[in-house]
């Protein structure tokens, strides 16, 4: 085995498992509360289990991943309960009482910390915020045969199998109950028609948020938790609208995010940092924060970018249709060709109408003699279809929504681009309110 090998067995292996194991079962469970727009839950449940940690370990004397497992869900059980209940009662919204409740268990939290003087076992402040990856130090065999041993794995870190078996659970109850979280999440009234109780269904989530916090507060602490919940599962939400799909992109991010959060803080050079180095877990939470900014510039759906794309077409398209209902206009006054100079106060401008007269010309539906510019013949089609609809809509709004007649032509004027079906005749039959003819259908 090469030096550089046994190095990073030794120093690297397991911290790096250890951020990946936590952010996976992490991103996993945070697809369910972005769904039932929850997510500050999991921040709340991360910080307030807190006090009862500190009241298993005070009453136990043990660090026992059992007993404090079951001093956290007691801790999360009630912090459910009180949200509820200062929602009700203080009839507040439900980040509001979140928030007033994670921040005073959290506060309970670290008193209880002080006053038990438990912090010299691994239980303190800092240990909760942002672990201790650094201190998963494994001593490896020398020798590519001497792994596979009994001993050898008696030797790997505890808390390396407490998350690999969270991950398994989590796993587990994902794909078993993956139909009654589907269902729950997206509405809770068909899932109780469908004998599926959303209640217990939520419930048993905020278990295992809360066993998943206390299995990653000793190795990796609750701001990556916090981050993993939220970040992955929202950068997935970003780049896909199934919820398939989301999950298993939500896992290679969170996977992603460790793996690249280690090595940066691993390789940046320590002039850039102070005191010389960056912590893991804190850079991990960095880089899941990266990957949701990424998401939200270049996905193509809901992407920064690709909005700004189709906002830039549609304004080019209704550019456009402001050129041809023009023309047609003109036309229909007897003018059957119109100069730029007579269009430009039409459209929007002397550059905007220029942009729109190259794309009508492009598509053909306009054509430019001596200057003068008129419609083609499906260009004429195209302008007859978006007057038709104006006027229709004009009658609609008259007939049907009572507006004064000279107060409908600028709302039509915006409902004409819409690609929806125009009213029926029965709607408006009056039609247009101006005494102008409706062109026909087609």
């Amino acid at each position: 085995m090469s030096t550089d090998m046994y190095l990073f067995l030794s120093g690297d292996l397991f911290p790096l498992l250890a951020g990946i194991l936590a952010a996976l079962f992490c991103g996993l469970l945070g697809n369910h509360l972005i769904l039932r727009q929850q997510s500050m839950m999991g921040d709340a449940i991360s910080h307030a289990v807190l006090p009862g940690l500190v009241g298993a370990f005070v009453l136990s004397g043990s660090r026992n991943p059992a007993i404090m497992f079951f001093g956290a869900a007691g801790s999360a059980i009630v912090t459910v309960v009180l949200i509820q209940l200062v929602r009700k009662l203080g009839r507040v919204e439900p980040g509001a009482a979140m928030g007033v409740i994670f921040s005073v268990m959290f506060a309970l939290g670290v008193l209880l910390l002080e006053q038990a003087q438990a912090d010299g076992v691994d239980l303190d402040p800092s240990c909760v915020l942002y672990g201790q990856l650094e201190s998963l130090f494994w001593t490896p065999p020398r020798e590519w045969n001497e792994f596979f041993s009994f001993s050898t794995f008696n030797e790997i870190p505890r808390q390396i199998w407490t998350l690999l078996g969270t991950n398994i659970a989590v796993i587990g109850f994902m794909v078993l109950f993956f139909k009654e979280l589907r269902v729950s999440a997206f509405d809770p009234g068909i899932s109780s028609s469908q004998g599926i109780n959303a209640g217990v269904i939520r419930f048993v989530l905020m278990l295992f948020v809360a066993g998943a916090s206390v299995a990653s507060f000793e190795a990796v602490g609750s701001i990556l938790v916090i981050a993993m919940l939220i970040c992955p599962p929202a950068a997935a939400r970003l780049l896909t609208d199934r919820m398939g799909p989301q999950i298993i992109v939500s896992a290679v991010l969170a996977v992603a995010s460790a793996v690249f959060g280690y090595v940066v803080s691993a390789n940046i050079p320590e002039a850039w940092v102070r005191g010389g180095s960056v912590n893991a877990a804190g850079m991990m939470a960095v880089m899941s924060g990266v990957f949701v900014a990424l998401a939200a510039i270049f996905s193509p759906t809901h992407g920064s970018i690709s909005k700004a794309r189709r906002r830039r077409a549609l304004t080019k398209k209704i550019h456009l249709e402001d050129l041809l209902s023009a023309l047609f206009r003109f036309r229909e006054s007897g003018q059957p060709a119109a100069s730029a100079q007579q269009l430009a106060p039409l459209v929007g401008h002397q550059r905007v109408a220029r942009i729109a007269l190259d794309d009508a010309i492009a598509g053909e539906l306009v054509v430019v003699d001596a200057g003068m510019i008129s419609l083609t013949v499906s260009g004429y089609e195209r302008a007859a279809s978006l007057i038709r609809k104006h006027r229709m809509w004009e009658g609609y709004l008259v007939d049907q929504a009572g507006m004064p007649a000279d107060h409908v032509h600028p709302v039509a004027e915006r409902l004409e681009h819409l690609s929806s079906p125009v009213p029926k005749e029965a709607d408006a039959p009056h039609g247009d309110q101006h005494g102008k003819p409706i062109p026909p259908a087609n």
